[in-house]
């Protein structure tokens, strides 16, 4: 019984789905992960900036990766969801 507790609690976690096996193309995942990939070229971007030693451009561009992820949690929430 323990056992399957266990898995019920991995499952709902991971939302793991044996049955899934399709591979998920590259078109998905840009439209999945777009706004974690475009706060990471800004995150680089600012890091960038910082080395090169431009502190005030890097201080102004540092707060873009975290508004980006905000505003694409506030879009997600706004959509339809799918039935």
């Amino acid at each position: 019984m323990h056992t399957n507790k266990t898995s019920l609690i991995v499952r709902c976690l991971f939302r793991h789905n044996p049955n899934h096996t399709k591979k998920m193309s590259f078109i998905q995942f840009i439209r999945q992960w777009y706004a974690v990939l475009l706060a990471f070229v800004c995150l680089l971007y600012s890091v960038s900036l910082g080395l090169l030693g431009h502190t005030n451009e890097a201080l102004y561009s540092a707060h873009w990766a975290g508004t980006i992820l905000l505003f694409s949690i506030a879009i997600r929430q706004r959509r339809p969801r799918k039935a």
